[in-house]
């Protein structure tokens, strides 16, 4: 028999997803839009099971996933509370902020701050292969996590792909998803560069942090797929609220004189 949906839920029949899976999205929600803080207390299992009319394993199932994607945390006898999602981004893969938090479930909103089109110094012009003094467009946006500033995105691209760039929406879209899809730029790939540093004021004050506090600075270079350098950018982190994983995996190295003798195997 199709359970009843709560008051003030938004289940549909368990026949769409599994239920626990539907409860998961009711609360993560309710965590995201507000309606339970970070760090407040969540309603107890059995609170929740007469909330949504199901057994506790439903909901044990429900929370260990919210659990798993950093909304929630539990503390041995005291309960289940709102995590401040710390959330993370797998360096390894090339793609945009809103691309990759997007499909991790989390809400982004972007604030431009400003487009401006200035002659690249030195630093730019070098990393952009332009000669010194081409005019470039400096992009400034804060991103926002789950309705929180957590990161200053500063950008430097080409003129001609700057104009392109000032008329798109930069409020809604990644920049990368605009240099592919309205520009016909396909990208290679990226160097990164990571390091740590302190907010100055334009930081501080963008990211709702205290001058001198901890960021996470982020230096990438993007390519086209045909090598050409054509997005330059400093990312600054907060610290408390994002974190960059990637996977290293070990291999050996092959000594010369085996490989040579490999190669002579060969027939």
């Amino acid at each position: 028999m199709p359970l009843p949906s709560p008051p003030n839920g938004n289940l549909v029949p368990p026949i769409a997803r599994p239920l626990y899976a539907q409860i998961k999205d009711d609360l993560r929600a309710r965590i995201l839009d507000g309606r339970y803080a970070p760090h407040s207390r969540m309603p107890s299992e059995s609170e929740l099971c007469a909330m949504f009319d199901v057994s506790r394993i439903t909901v044990r199932q429900a929370l260990g996933d919210l659990q798993k994607e950093g909304l929630v945390f539990k503390l041995h006898g005291k309960g289940t509370f709102v995590s401040k999602p710390k959330a993370f981004q797998d360096v390894t893969s090339l793609q945009g902020f809103a691309e990759a938090m997007s499909s991790m479930g989390h809400e982004i909103v972007n604030q431009l701050r400003g487009v401006r089109f200035i002659e690249a110094d030195g630093n730019v012009a070098s990393r952009l292969a332009l000669p010194e003094g081409a005019k470039v467009a400096e992009i400034h946006r804060v991103r926002f996590l789950n309705r929180e500033p957590v990161s200053l995105e500063v950008t430097y691209v080409p003129e001609a792909l700057g104009v392109r760039l000032a008329a798109a929406d930069l409020i809604a879209r990644d920049i990368f998803l605009i240099i592919e899809n309205d520009c016909g730029v396909p990208l290679g790939h990226a160097d990164v560069s990571i390091d740590a540093m302190l907010a100055d004021d334009e930081i501080a004050a963008a990211l709702n942090v205290g001058v001198g506090a901890p960021v996470l600075r982020i230096e990438r270079l993007t390519h086209s797929a045909d090598g050409t350098p054509i997005d330059y950018e400093h990312l600054y982190f907060r610290g408390d609220a994002f974190q960059y994983r990637l996977r290293i995996d070990r291999r050996k190295a092959t000594h010369p004189k085996q490989t040579q003798q490999s190669k002579g195997t060969k027939r």
